[in-house]
């Protein structure tokens, strides 16, 4: 007898009567019996999900560098109407590209969506969703951090 089933919480006691029930060992049995058809499910790939998945995530990252990256550059530049420029031109160009990318993906079939040869498109579409997202904000405020500088040496 293993161990699961050797211990005496396990066994029925003397004369109760007790049928005893499935053990550890039973149960354990049972669930690695199920396991390829659980397994079986887990592996089939929905690449529509998937990237919904990844333009939501990105969508948050996105979001919160904007927002640190871009109260930074407003609280640095004081009075300047530049970095309020850049926040409003980061909104306007992350929403088309998110729909695009996601179209793009909510057209496949069921079929089609499970199809492994997507994977090479999967992947330069998740790298580009997420250099868009990473690098936008970090740029268009780099660069209107830059202009701001110019304008300011500029104008003293």
């Amino acid at each position: 007898m293993d161990r699961m089933t050797d211990h005496s919480a396990h066994q029925a006691s003397p004369g109760s009567g007790a049928i005893p029930g499935p053990t550890a060992a039973d149960a354990l049995a049972a669930h690695r019996a199920a396991r390829p058809a659980v397994a079986e499910q887990a592996s089939i790939i929905d690449w529509r999900r998937k990237m919904s998945d990844h333009i939501a995530y990105a969508l948050l990252v996105y979001t919160a560098l904007q927002i640190f990256v871009t109260v930074g550059a407003l609280k640095s530049h004081g009075g300047s109407l530049l970095p309020y420029f850049a926040l409003v031109i980061l909104v306007v160009a992350i929403i088309p590209a998110c729909r695009r990318f996601e179209a793009r993906w909510n057209r496949l079939s069921d079929e089609q969506a499970q199809d492994p040869e997507l994977v090479r498109y999967y992947r330069r579409d998740r790298l580009a969703l997420w250099l868009l997202a990473i690098g936008l904000p970090l740029t268009l405020t780099a660069l209107f951090k830059g202009l701001a500088l110019a304008f300011a040496k500029g104008a003293g």
